[in-house]
């Protein structure tokens, strides 16, 4: 199994627009518009940064400093804002996207690593590494409001579009558990295969994608019974998986083999691999769907 507190990071894309009557810089996944710059950020673990890539010219316009051992980052669904992840001083750094600074460092549990933001931009949920809770921030304060025991050990989590439940993957356990957000309790255990790290749910909430890293496979999960509905055999150590945004097509790192297996999410079948660099460790989908970035 590939070494996640060490390895794993999260992409992450906005677009930037200045609303010049308004006096406003706001961000909005995908906007297109005038003055407009599509921006991905990338944790980088081995110093402590975020880069800001401007995916116009594939080049970084930015660095930003956050604490020690950054790993999951997520982004507001306005954009106005991006939740990091200190994996190693037990923290979340909250970046002002329009600035590009750090503007908030909101204390946690010990190892956080996963985060992701609910669709309302609401809450943030960041998942333990060490002792398997997942703590809730509210964005409107920067305050921690809730914590959930969920597992072991958190290494991913993804929330279905209508906002109401959060598939988080407990690695030593081989199970996904279903966190109901309304009430903030662990609603279901849904058991894949061997060391699940990620998670993705398809644009229409129907099913969540969860790469089994020393099964070597994919499990797909419908959302409407929470269990296993197909399992995807893929390339060796599978990591990271994202989808497309119009649901047709899931993409998954291979970590032991270099590459990244495309799966067809109609017949749930690889339909391509796409050669990488070294140990890919997450992978992200641009809004427009032309590109996928792989790290």
């Amino acid at each position: 199994m590939t070494n996640f507190t060490q390895q794993w990071s999260n992409v992450f894309f906005g677009a930037a627009v200045r609303v010049v009557t308004l006096a406003l810089f706001l961000v909005v996944f995908g906007a297109s518009a005038a003055l407009a710059q599509t921006r991905a950020y990338v944790t980088n673990n081995f110093d402590s940064s975020v880069s800001v890539i401007d995916t116009a010219t594939n080049t970084v316009v930015a660095s930003i400093p956050v604490g020690a051992g950054p790993q999951g980052i997520a982004v507001t669904p306005n954009g106005a804002f991006a939740y990091v992840a200190n994996q190693n001083d037990d923290s979340v750094s909250v970046i002002s996207t329009a600035t590009n600074t750090v503007v908030a460092t909101v204390p946690v549990g010990v190892d956080p690593v996963p985060v992701t933001i609910t669709p309302n931009g609401a809450f943030v949920y960041v998942g333990d590494l060490t002792d398997g809770t997942v703590r809730v921030i509210n964005t409107a304060t920067d305050t921690v409001t809730a914590t959930i025991p969920v597992g072991s050990s958190l290494v991913s989590i993804a929330i279905t579009p209508n906002g109401a439940f959060a598939y988080v993957t407990d690695l030593p356990s081989g199970t996904v558990k279903v966190i109901n957000t309304a009430t903030n309790t662990v609603a279901a255990t849904v058991p894949v295969g061997i060391d699940p790290v990620s998670v993705a749910i398809t644009p229409n909430g129907a099913f969540a994608y969860v790469t089994n890293n020393s099964s070597n496979n994919v499990s797909v999960i419908s959302t409407a019974t929470n269990t296993v509905v197909a399992t995807i055999p893929v390339g060796s150590s599978p990591a990271g998986v994202d989808i497309t945004p119009n649901g047709a097509f899931a993409y998954v790192s291979n970590s032991g083999l270099n590459n990244v297996s495309v799966i067809n999410t109609a017949t749930n079948t690889v339909v391509a691999t796409v050669p990488v660099g070294a140990n890919p460790a997450a992978v992200a989908i641009d809004p427009n769907g032309a590109f996928a970035y792989s790290h």
